[in-house]
């Protein structure tokens, strides 16, 4: 081994001037969340709010109280940690991190009960929804709907008290699990529902309301947006859609822009929306013209 090469390469390798084109801000010593350690959150909160599903160890009712006292201690001083670091981008003071990280902490755990709830909720959702369902227990347990609600539901609220690069993290963790990719920033009603789920994109700034339900490969998602004086794309403008309560959409459908799916619509298969559809209003293929390879939706010519 020529250790000489050796060298050469670790001095190209520590090299700030091109170590600088990875930093957020000016060269300055910082850390990442751990990967690692945010999926053990993760394991944990499912166990948290499903504690009779997750988890290697039996639960008893007589013994659920230190069960869970015990989960959501360690929940508490892991999360802590992984949010002090991520604050880190945007405080120079650590202390007031550590500070901030306590605070956001302890506000995240007194909303663990309404996130069961409201997981509750979407559970109901998916059993009422598949008849080939024989349990709710069947939906915890096998459902990727379910793991990929938890993760989201988890990073909307984290990122609802104002911590970066976690929320994130964990809804990419449950796109690698699920293959449904939800952005923690969307914002979704109770009793939400994917069927089947593989290949359900959900952009940004979309919002969902109650009683929603998506099948395999649908697209949430954002037409071209606009690009500042400099050329970048601008970021946190609403450019995703909005789907009202009780709209149902089919697989492949893809919805793109800032348009307003109305209440009680229905959005049929391997459709193509970039306009409104209005409340109780259907989108399907038109039949006659499925001869050919150039259909069109009825709406949407």
């Amino acid at each position: 081994m020529d250790h000489t090469i050796i060298t050469k390469t670790v001095n190209q390798l520590v090299d700030v001037g091109t170590l600088s084109k990875l930093f957020d801000k000016d060269s300055r010593i910082f850390r990442m969340p751990s990967e690692k350690v945010i999926a053990e959150i993760v394991d944990i909160s499912r166990d948290i709010l499903f504690p009779y599903h997750y988890g290697e160890t039996p639960v008893y009712t007589d013994t659920l109280k230190y069960y869970i006292g015990v989960r959501v201690d360690r929940l508490s001083r892991l999360l802590s940690k992984q949010i002090a670091i991520s604050l880190e981008y945007d405080e120079e003071d650590c202390q007031h991190s550590l500070e901030r990280a306590d605070k956001i902490t302890t506000e995240f755990i007194n909303c663990l009960p309404h996130l069961r709830e409201i997981l509750t909720t979407d559970v109901q959702a998916a059993y009422n929804g598949d008849p080939a369902a024989k349990s709710n227990g069947e939906i915890i347990a096998c459902y990727p709907v379910i793991k990929a609600l938890m993760n989201y539901r988890i990073a909307h609220q984290l990122l609802v008290l104002g911590v970066p690069l976690i929320p994130r993290m964990l809804t990419e963790m449950a796109h690698s699990e699920t293959g449904i990719d939800i952005h923690p920033g969307a914002q979704i009603g109770e009793s939400f529902t994917i069927d089947h789920g593989t290949g359900v994109v959900i952009g940004e700034t979309c919002i969902i309301g109650r009683n929603v339900k998506l099948y395999q490969g649908v697209t949430l998602g954002a037409k071209s947006f606009p690009l500042d004086e400099n050329g970048n794309p601008i970021k946190g403008i609403p450019r995703h859609p909005i789907l009202e309560d009780d709209v149902v959409v089919y697989s492949n459908a893809t919805i793109l822009g800032r348009i307003t799916i109305g209440r009680g619509a229905v959005i049929g298969g391997n459709i193509w929306v970039t306009k409104d559809v209005p409340a109780g209003g259907q989108v399907i293929q038109n039949p006659a013209k499925r001869k050919g390879c150039d259909e069109k939706t009825d709406n949407n010519e």
